[in-house]
């Protein structure tokens, strides 16, 4: 964890400091070594969170984005199990960083405790998830709005297990590393596969990370997510049911709404 009670107010670790932790009031010392980032840890092997994992520079530095108050904040459950969210906003947005491995029951588990929620992936983990994206995105679909794209085959975009997700997810193919004047846009960006589908499409929105940040910080929603892709949905019906009705004119009629037709 990033932060500890001492006296009553959260402080980051430093070396030989001693506090308690916010979430269930036991004993934490800083770890301050030189192979990992300094963090608190509970004495012993006290884990007071089931969804803990270690952190990493790259958690810390999307975590930092944000304002301290926001960061780490305690909720509790039904049963009164308590859950610490990366960043929750004044909005009541969660924010959650995913640098390891997670197990499809957790991410649900999370997605139903938050709702109102995005991931933020760290794309950068598994060696094959930047060069699959860079095949696939050129197989995106542009839409009528700047930045939101489409396509049937999300599988070429993403990893497998991240394509049916309840909330968006965000994927940071950028990391921790210095980006190079030649990057691409595929690590320029931030590219979020959103819920649902658009006629059998799924949806994605590509932000840069600043963008990003701005409206996490002043909206509830990163991106109307539900609007968009219901949106996407009725232009695609109704762009196919305008391809049937075009079939059955006749060539010289066809000619004519051609060259008056929009994109879908």
């Amino acid at each position: 964890m990033r932060y500890a009670l001492i006296n009553g107010e959260r402080h980051e670790a430093e070396p030989r400091l001693v506090g308690t932790c916010p979430g269930c009031a036991q004993a934490m010392i800083a770890k301050c070594g030189d192979q990992r980032i300094h963090h608190w840890a509970h004495k012993g092997m006290r884990v007071c969170d089931p969804w803990w994992e270690p952190e990493t520079p790259w958690h810390r530095a999307w975590k930092r984005e944000f304002e301290d108050a926001w960061q780490e904040v305690i909720l509790h459950d039904e049963l009164a199990e308590k859950h610490i969210a990366d960043v929750r906003t004044d909005h009541g947005l969660v924010l959650e960083f995913q640098h390891s491995h997670i197990s499809p029951l957790e991410r649900q588990s999370r997605e139903a405790f938050y709702r109102n929620m995005a991931w933020i992936v760290d794309g950068t983990r598994r060696k094959r998830d930047l060069p699959r994206f860079i095949d696939g995105h050129r197989s995106l679909w542009p839409s009528p709005w700047r930045g939101i794209y489409a396509t049937p085959f999300p599988q070429e975009c993403f990893p497998s297990d991240w394509l049916d997700r309840a909330v968006p997810v965000f994927f940071d193919f950028a990391g921790m590393e210095p980006l190079d004047q030649r990057a691409g846009i595929e690590q320029r960006l931030l590219w979020g596969l959103l819920p649902g589908r658009a006629d059998g499409h799924a949806v994605i929105v590509a932000l840069a990370r600043q963008r990003l940040v701005l409206a996490a910080r002043t909206r509830p929603q990163i991106v109307p997510a539900r609007e968009i892709v219901v949106t996407l949905g009725y232009r695609f019906r109704a762009a196919r049911v305008e391809a049937r009705r075009y079939a059955g004119l006749p060539a010289w009629r066809r000619r004519t709404r051609r060259r008056h037709a929009a994109r879908f």
